[in-house]
């Protein structure tokens, strides 16, 4: 019980899914200042690799979440290179921005393969180690679709309010047994290029910077299990809501 309050681990070994320039990124970056070893998985095999070079101790794995038998084997190459995982933060989240009209079969079923699909396979893979270990943290980030859709978010939406429903149960199964599982939800836009180009006008308070949501899923893991949050909500403070 002592290892577990105090929640060191021995091997400090996080793998990220889903790495990009904005939050993915920042992740990687805050967990390996921390001492982490980092695995990150994303499909841009240029970009991981080239980020991979600048963050110490990092490893770069190319990997379609949405495809159980690549993630089955990802996950597998990780545990050889760096050993455990001790966290898990599942930040692949892309999806289909269309009404009822136009959203095709085939990408609602990609959304919830990258959303839900692949939160699933992810967990299953890093849960025997942290049960092993009696502890462990997994980090969803999810977004204010998880919560309600919009008439322009038919696949988004459904596929994060599944991730978010997946998370739920995974927390209540895994909590009793040591391993903490948190939902973070981002309420707004992120801060990188593509955004600041889509919305030039916007002052700077307006974004979410992903330094900062970095802090915030970093600080997850490292709570008290006697106060162990497992929803949390994310915008700047200008947003409305």
């Amino acid at each position: 019980m002592a290892d577990l309050l105090t929640r060191k681990f021995m091997n400090k070994n996080c793998v990220i899914a889903g790495v990009g320039s904005g939050n993915g990124a920042s992740f990687a970056r805050r967990f390996a200042m921390s001492g982490y070893r980092v695995a990150m998985l994303a499909r841009t095999k240029d970009y991981i690799a080239n980020l991979s070079k600048e963050i110490p101790n990092s490893y770069a794995v190319t990997c379609d979440m949405r495809d159980p038998a690549a993630v089955i084997s990802s996950f597998r190459q990780i545990k050889e290179a760096i050993g455990s995982a001790n966290v898990l933060v599942y930040n692949a989240g892309s999806g289909d921005w269309s009404g009822i009209e136009d959203t095709t079969a085939d990408n609602f079923e990609s959304s919830w393969r990258t959303n839900t699909l692949g939160l699933l396979v992810a967990a299953q893979q890093v849960l025997p180690d942290m049960k092993k270990a009696g502890r462990g943290d997994i980090v969803v980030i999810g977004a204010t679709a998880s919560l309600r859709g919009g008439a322009n978010t038919t696949g988004f939406a459904s596929a994060k309010a599944a991730q978010r429903s997946l998370s739920q149960s995974l927390a209540r199964g895994l909590g009793p047994i040591g391993i903490h599982v948190s939902y973070v939800v981002i309420d707004g836009i992120i801060d990188i290029d593509r955004t600041r180009a889509r919305m030039p006008d916007q002052p700077d308070e307006f974004f979410l910077k992903p330094d900062a949501i970095a802090e915030t899923v970093y600080t997850l893991t490292e709570q008290h299990p006697s106060a162990w949050s497992f929803e949390i909500d994310l915008r700047p403070h200008v947003e409305k809501w």
